[in-house]
């Protein structure tokens, strides 16, 4: 039985469609829950056009002011220092 060519075309975009789809699956599920929620927060925050204002006064006014202060002291905490590596000397020969 000879197979038509748009077929099977057809069907090896449904396959590589699905191994996408497992990538990505694969990618999520290895990703820090905590990276994998502010991706996803930035991504409805950009599908509704939402600020700043708009996500703090969703939540209650504590909470609101405690994520602020989140945002504020991450931006100002002083970068970890890289480690220096130790400089090899020559021997004296």
């Amino acid at each position: 039985m000879a197979m038509n060519k748009d077929t099977y075309r057809q069907f090896q975009e449904e396959l590589a469609a699905l191994d996408r789809a497992q990538e990505e699956r694969r990618q999520q599920a290895s990703d820090l829950p905590m990276e994998r929620a502010r991706r996803e927060f930035l991504a409805l925050r950009e599908r509704y056009g939402l600020s700043v204002a708009d996500v703090v006064a969703f939540f209650p006014e504590e909470e609101g002011i405690a994520y602020l202060q989140g945002l504020i002291a991450a931006a100002d905490a002083p970068k970890a220092p890289r480690k220096q590596r130790a400089s090899r000397k020559k021997a004296d020969e």
